[in-house]
């Protein structure tokens, strides 16, 4: 029998990508997708789109408006920064990282997974192609790890070890482009900007554009996302 695995699914090329990793190594998907308040909110109707398509067993759209709180270009009245070089991308954590996301995201996955008898946690964190947020390292899933299970009544019976899957961990965009397209996923479906324009369309210009673009041009692939016209 399959196990269930609690999948983090932000409709975002990395969580489409392990969505189709997970899936392959037989788990039972359920998808968690948070509707956090997030200036990009396309992307919880791709996250729909790719869990029909994926036909998990559940996805739970949960509702949590992180905007309570702001302090972040997502979740706040703050221009999204446009246009940075690869070193500003690679250099200080910027105003697009939303405080403790993942923690909180990634309580809410281990609350599930315990109603749900699971110790599998799936999680899109991505160190090497990425914008230098602190909660996408090896370490900090390590430590979460650590205290999952240390907090969670099934590990500490022995029935139920906390595992968080971090298959993408140290791929670069361009792989994951790559190994997602070998699995038969739909990058179409998929919405990746920070700032998309009213139809949708992404502005090519933000960091986690930038990125997306530069990992299909390594993958030797076209980018099926609409962009805005930038000429």
């Amino acid at each position: 029998m399959a196990k269930n695995a609690i999948l983090l699914l932000s409709g975002g090329l990395d969580s489409t990508t392990l969505t189709a990793m997970a899936q392959a190594q037989g788990f039972n998907i359920c998808a968690l997708t948070i509707d956090y308040g997030q200036r990009h909110n396309i992307e919880i109707e791709a996250a729909r789109t790719v869990a029909r398509t994926f036909d998990v067993a559940r996805h739970v759209v949960l509702p949590i408006d992180l905007r309570a709180f702001g302090g972040s270009a997502l979740t706040d009245n703050i221009p999204v920064p446009k246009g940075r070089t690869n070193d500003e991308i690679e250099g200080a954590i910027p105003i697009t990282y939303v405080p403790a996301r993942n923690t909180i995201f990634l309580s809410l996955a281990l609350g599930w997974a315990e109603t749900m008898d699971s110790g599998d946690l799936f999680i899109g964190v991505n160190a090497r192609d990425y914008s230098g947020y602190p909660d996408c390292r090896g370490e900090f899933i390590q430590a979460y790890e650590t205290m999952a299970n240390l907090a969670t009544q099934g590990a500490v019976e022995g029935r139920l070890p906390v595992k968080i899957h971090t298959p993408l961990i140290d791929m670069t965009k361009g792989e994951i482009i790559r190994a997602g397209t070998a699995l038969g996923v739909d990058y179409g479906q998929t919405r990746s900007c920070y700032d998309p324009d009213d139809a949708g369309r992404a502005c090519g210009e933000c960091d986690s554009c930038q990125l997306r673009l530069k990992g299909f041009s390594e993958a030797g692939l076209a980018d099926p996302t609409p962009y805005q016209d930038r000429n």
